[in-house]
């Protein structure tokens, strides 16, 4: 489980699904749970002391079956789901598919980006050109791995989730060849570091947590 600021006094609390019940029973036998509500995308728990948990659902609507609100959340969020995952950084980039928890496919490349330059002249604007061809390499080198991992397998997933760093990633929404691959976006973003295996292998972790929106009592 890991905590965060969520602003307003709030917090952001993200849960393991297989932990998420025990935290829901923790949670009204700290604060004496009053009233549960639910739409599509949140599930409310309201407690008589004040404190409010606003559980995000993963990979939205609710399930619409199932029992109340906390039961449906459980089941929803610890159903297996198809996903692949698409991280990309200026350093490097990493595409996966997973089956829950399971890798059943990946492929991770880097190439090297400069930094800027501080110096001037002809000398700056040089390095400007190799460093904006250096970029395009490399968002051209995440597109390939994308369309090699997770185009073939589009038919079979149930959401995409993107990472790494949001300009890197938005540099690839103009290509027209992963359309498909974004039409699939579902959330979190995952901040991550340079998106080595050992970092994508953690993904599940990330976007397979239900995030909650925790307001302590006044």
């Amino acid at each position: 489980m890991t905590s965060r600021p969520a602003g307003g006094g709030a917090r952001w609390v993200s849960v393991g699904p297989e932990r998420l019940g025990r935290w829901i029973d923790g949670f009204a036998a700290r604060h004496g749970l009053l009233e549960t509500t639910a739409d599509d995308e949140v599930v409310r728990l309201a407690a008589a002391d004040g404190a409010v948990a606003e559980c995000h659902v993963p990979f939205p609507p609710l399930t619409s079956s199932g029992g109340g609100p906390l039961a449906r959340l459980i089941t929803h969020a610890r159903a297996e789901r198809r996903v692949g995952v698409l991280l990309v950084r200026l350093g490097g980039h990493a595409a996966g598919v997973f089956q829950g928890e399971t890798l059943l496919a990946s492929k991770v490349g880097s190439r090297l980006v400069h930094g800027r330059s501080a110096a001037g002249g002809w000398s700056q604007q040089r390095f400007a050109r190799r460093r904006d061809k250096q970029v395009s390499e490399a968002h051209a080198a995440a597109a390939e791995v994308a369309l090699r991992v997770l185009s073939p397998r589009l038919a079979e997933l149930d959401a995409v989730v993107l990472g790494g760093d949001r300009r890197a990633v938005d540099a690839l929404r103009a290509d027209r060849r992963l359309e498909a691959v974004f039409a699939l976006e579902a959330g979190p973003f995952l901040t991550v570091p340079d998106p080595r295996l050992a970092v994508l292998r953690t993904a599940p972790g990330l976007f397979r947590a239900v995030r909650i929106r925790l307001v302590d009592p006044t």
